[in-house]
């Protein structure tokens, strides 16, 4: 049994920009945990090439991103959120450069690019790597801050509540802490907080094709949902439409800002596609854009299909494009010649917990921000460069509802037992249900679904869903364990949600149903 146990004023899980922002707007009054599962750099916000969407042009406005965001979210997207994202943009932008963030400019100015979906050019950048920018700014203010504590290698175990460990029914469901293993020590730890902050991001590694990290196992989702969260609209996986294809790299993302400035997409003999599939072509929206591609691989059997910018000078797609530029060419290929092979992937959970206006989520105590929450803003699919600054906007919003409302210290929390437990005498097993699954979800649940598809992978989650549960209940926990019991509750959480929407719409496209139907509602589930 374990007997550590840490005390702070607010705990946060993941240090992506919702996680590390979050916690900078806490640090001069509160004392602030950070846990992230390997090192502070390994989340999604650091993979971001585009940028922040914002409306910093005088010839563009707020009900412009309003209309555009409400357009790519297929009637989906909330209103209220929107706009509250879209206006609170701007000075997310201006704190990140007052943080230092080197924006790249032009005449002096902002640069602004833009992206599919977009009416106008609102996309601030750091070249083609914004994420890694921001992400590296936020960690050297981090470290600097003595409010600040980082535990690196602490996977969540599962939220503590008041439900769960047994007090009085009378109060409303709370949560008071978390279980988190320290991986270096090999221990479970008990955290106790007032105040939980899930920051966790997406859910993408449940596809076996993805341009998420390793570390997107959709943790605070899962927990969240053991824990009493509903969570909304889990059916909306956004596929990222250019996926670079080689077979000795991990996925990586080639930005949706090449098609911004003028890549086409083209078959393997030089036939452009897109005009064919929307009037928009390459510009719209990623949904649209990835079904296309799905459609022509299947129709003539490809195992990608090609993004051709060399009609660009060399020395613009350089300059726009050096780390996309520079990674093809350890790979052989020179994009400023020859196009890039490209298939889509899983990118985005645009579900998740759900949460207000304040990142609140049905538990006192918790707030969730990020990929990893529903806010409503991003709807049926997100609009390109709309994360970056969902993730400011909320962490700023979350913060001052933690500030602006105190929560009793919990109670003493029990430590953590696994007093009947052993090791585990066959980890194959789970390295064998989690290949499974991705497999299976790539499959049946991906870019086209149909009944038939999501009835065999709902049989196949309940076989796995057994397995894994005696594995969790009988063996001493592992990250991959933990991992995957993450992973097949998000899968269980999708497939729930794709039964649920007899209807296409966004980024669910069902053949059994593919008509768009009346009155678009948020597919909401509850424990």
């Amino acid at each position: 049994m374990s007997a550590t146990i840490m005390d702070f004023d607010v705990l946060i899980v993941g240090s992506g920009l919702a996680g590390l922002s979050a916690a900078m707007h806490l640090a001069p009054t509160h004392r602030v945990a950070v846990l992230t599962k390997r090192s502070m750099s390994d989340g999604s916000s650091g993979w971001a090439q585009g940028g922040i969407a914002a409306v910093m042009a005088e010839d563009d406005s707020f009900q412009a991103h309003v209309d555009d965001t409400l357009v790519a979210g297929a009637g989906l997207s909330d209103p209220t959120a929107t706009r509250f994202v879209v206006e609170h943009a701007p000075e997310s932008v201006a704190w990140l450069r007052s943080l230092g963030v080197p924006f790249s400019l032009e005449n002096g100015n902002l640069h602004l690019t833009r992206e599919g979906g977009h009416s106008a050019r609102r996309i601030v950048h750091v070249t083609d790597a914004t994420g890694a920018a921001v992400q590296q700014t936020m960690i050297e203010h981090v470290r600097r801050t003595p409010n600040i504590t980082v535990f690196e290698r602490h996977t969540l175990v599962d939220l503590i509540t008041n439900r769960k460990i047994g007090l009085p029914p009378g109060e409303p469901a709370t949560c008071l802490g978390l279980y988190a293993l320290d991986e270096e020590r090999d221990e479970v730890i008990t955290f106790r907080a007032p105040q939980t902050i899930l920051a966790t991001g997406g859910a993408g590694k449940v596809y076996l094709y993805t341009t998420n990290p390793d570390t997107a196992t959709g943790d605070g989702i899962a927990a969240a949902w053991r824990a009493g969260c509903r969570v909304t609209n889990m059916e909306f996986i956004q596929f990222h439409p250019t996926c670079l294809y080689h077979p000795h790299v991990k996925s990586f993302l080639i930005s949706e800002a090449v098609r911004g400035e003028g890549g086409k997409l083209q078959l393997p003999d030089g036939t452009r596609f897109m005009p064919q599939h929307d009037p928009r072509a390459e510009l719209a929206p990623r949904d649209v854009v990835a079904r296309a591609i799905d459609f022509e691989m299947k129709k003539h059997g490809l195992d990608c299909v090609y993004l051709d910018i060399s009609h660009q000078p060399a020395e613009f797609i350089r300059e726009h494009f050096p780390n996309i530029h520079a990674r093809c060419l350890e790979l052989g290929i020179d994009i400023t010649r020859q196009p890039i092979p490209v298939v889509p992937a899983a990118h985005y959970t645009c579900g998740g917990i759900h949460t207000d206006l304040t990142g609140r989520t049905d538990l006192r105590g918790l707030h969730a921000i990020g990929e990893t929450a529903y806010t409503g803003l991003h709807g049926a699919n997100r609009l390109a460069s709309n994360s970056l600054v969902e993730c400011m906007v909320f962490a700023r919003s979350a913060s001052g509802d933690i500030l602006a409302n105190s929560l009793p210290v919990p109670p003493a929390l029990p430590a953590w037992d696994e007093s009947r437990v052993t090791d585990a005498d066959e980890a194959v097993v789970i390295s064998h249900n989690w290949d499974e699954l991705r497999r299976f979800m790539w499959d049946y649940v991906g870019i086209v679904r149909t009944n038939k598809r999501l009835e065999r992978a709902a049989h196949r989650i309940r076989l796995l869903q057994g397995e894994i549960q005696d594995f969790y209940t009988n063996f001493h926990v592992t990250r991959d364990l933990l991992e995957l019991r993450n992973l097949v509750t998000v899968a269980d959480l999708i497939v729930r949600s794709a039964q649920a929407r007899h209807e296409s719409r966004g980024l669910h496209f069902s053949r059994d149903y593919p008509a768009t139907a009346d009155g678009p509602r948020p597919t909401i589930l509850a424990p």
